[in-house]
């Protein structure tokens, strides 16, 4: 019997870069037949990009998706290889539901071989796959060199009874296949977005699927910075064990090459409950969620066609770690900050932000905004009736400096970082048109206490945060002594209440259970509330956490209070 060999191609995807993509498949194809491939399995979407959002309602959108996948099918008469690729489907016009599906396409010298179609489209969180797609009925077995291969993507993994406590849909379409085609070889093609705390759990749900049914798991995802989403790729292939017997880098492109006929034969004893691995092999620690955003801003720069960015140094935590990440991701050379200190800023700021930037070699240029806030005062001294000072004043020292940034971004053509935390943007502690103005929110998704946690792994070698910057009271220095304590609960309280409201979805009552006030809990949900409006206009941010603000929040700003 021919050994069945099995690559699997991890690559970055741009949507609606056809030939970009396309090249990439090839390339990918070339490669895994000059291994002894018989089968090259890429993404879900892979040539289209994912995810495609609207444009799937765009019709040249949907022609160009057929064109390439035509060029694809005529490239691959002179490969020696059967290739595995994620794209788009028409239906046909006459069919009821939606004129789309989420399709594996199986394609061999030519020909399509099989198709699978997408059976479970999540609609929570980020996704709003039914708002596109219609559902295929079943997991697809087709033959690979006279071999079964039970072909899957993405949420068709997802919905395993025995791993879930409450699954999200009726029916599970792996066990419907695998329960009556025994160790049948399951393959699932992904684009599968991070979360930081996601990857293990993902291995574990794939590790539970390939001991239930005693059979092999292949799976890739792609990756790779998409807007708001990155993809940390991690593709693997189980044995019948749950074993790792191969595995992805996260973060980078790679290829995988899986004999099929050398892995473990299937186990004595399969697994009839969840089980959890004692030793899990992925991690998901700081190190991770800093490559994530690095990966996030430098696909986001590029993708948008940005080489170099702009951001302001303030001498603060979030403003240094942003400038780490810029660094890290676009180089030294291409990062640009800007300091401009006001009436109310520290020289030891000045020093920090002048420090970190030697640190890092980047560039920095001091704009002082002294003269300008003075003049703006001056100007508004009848608009504003000459009432007591407040928050008004506070406000313009931020507006002004957004306004330099957005300047220096319209004649340069950088890319202006706004480097917000999520704890801010959560509680509304950030200025609309002025901290807030940006191109991209770096950190947007990334709770105060996590900013610290990167500042120590950034540091974990060499100091390259001076050490004041991470132990100094934080401050946004626009009135004299001010503290973000003046304002806010200390952050460790505060991203506490805040995770368990946002991402663990407790209620009020529940909060308070955990040994909080319910004035102090009322008066953080309260501010969440109110400040929906600000985050509806705030710079596009990276998705890290398993909710973020932006695309898989999708909160009315009118509405009764809550609480």
């Amino acid at each position: 019997m021919i050994p069945l060999i099995v690559t699997l191609h991890q690559i970055n995807t741009t949507v609606g870069d056809f030939d970009g993509n396309l090249k990439k498949i090839l390339r990918g194809a070339r490669q895994a037949e000059g291994k002894g491939s018989s089968l090259a399995v890429f993404p879900e979407l892979s040539l289209t990009g994912y995810p495609p959002l609207d444009l799937l309602e765009n019709r040249t959108f949907i022609f160009e998706a057929g064109q390439v996948l035509d060029r694809l099918l005529l490239e691959s008469k002179g490969l020696d290889l059967t290739i595995l690729v994620g794209s788009i489907m028409p239906r046909d016009e006459s069919s009821v539901g939606k004129s789309l599906n989420n399709a594996a396409i199986l394609i061999r010298r030519g020909d399509i071989l099989a198709t699978h179609f997408k059976v479970l489209l999540p609609t929570y969180d980020v996704f709003d796959e039914s708002r596109y797609f219609e559902p295929g009925a079943a997991v697809t077995v087709a033959q690979v060199d006279d071999r079964p291969i039970a072909i899957s993507v993405c949420e068709d993994v997802w919905n395993d009874k025995i791993y879930w406590t409450r699954p999200q849909y009726h029916f599970d379409p792996v066990e419907d296949v695998l329960a009556s085609n025994p160790n049948t070889p399951l393959i699932n093609i992904a684009a599968s977005p991070y979360s930081h705390g996601k990857g293990p759990m993902r291995y574990e749900m794939l590790a539970n699927t390939a001991r239930r049914f005693e059979t092999p798991v292949l799976y890739v995802n792609q990756v790779g910075g998409n807007d708001s989403l990155v993809f940390d790729g991690r593709s693997l292939a189980l044995d019948p064990a749950g074993t790792i017997i191969a595995l992805a880098d996260d973060f980078r492109e790679q290829l995988l090459v899986i004999d099929l006929d050398d892995i473990s034969p299937a186990i004595s004893h399969p697994a009839s409950k969840r089980s959890v691995s004692r030793s899990n092999p992925i991690k998901d620690t700081m190190g991770t969620m800093f490559k994530a955003l690095s990966m996030g801003l430098a696909d986001y720069a590029g993708k948008c066609g940005f080489r170099t960015c702009v951001l302001g140094l303030s001498g603060g935590i979030d403003s240094a770690v942003t400038a780490v990440i810029a660094c890290e991701a676009l180089g030294p050379a291409n990062v640009h900050g800007i300091l401009m200190p006001s009436p109310y800023t520290s020289t030891q700021s000045v020093n920090d932000a002048e420090l970190l930037a030697a640190n890092l070699g980047m560039k920095t240029t001091t704009i002082p905004i002294t003269g300008i806030y003075e003049q703006y005062l001056k100007d508004l001294t009848e608009g504003l009736d000459g009432l007591p000072g407040d928050k008004t004043e506070e406000n313009i020292q931020a507006r002004i400096r957004g306004n330099i940034l957005m300047a220096l971004s319209n004649r340069f053509g950088h890319l202006v970082l706004s480097t917000g935390n999520k704890s801010e943007l959560a509680t509304g502690y950030c200025t609309l048109y002025g901290d807030m103005s940006g191109g991209l929110a770096v950190i947007s998704d990334v709770y105060k206490g996590e900013v610290y946690d990167l500042a120590r792994h950034i540091n974990r070698e060499v100091e390259v945060i001076p050490e004041s910057i991470i132990t100094k009271a934080p401050s946004a220095e626009l009135r004299h002594d001010q503290k973000d304590s003046d304002t806010l609960p200390s952050y460790d309280l505060l991203d506490t209440v805040l995770k368990a409201y946002l991402e663990e979805k407790k209620t009020l009552p529940e909060i308070i259970e955990m040994g909080y006030s319910s004035e102090l809990v009322k008066y953080i949900l309260n501010m969440v509330e109110s400040n929906e409006y600000k985050r509806q206009q705030a710079a596009p941010g990276i998705k890290v956490s398993w909710k973020a603000f932006g695309l898989g929040r999708r909160y009315p700003i009118a509405k009764a209070a809550l609480f």
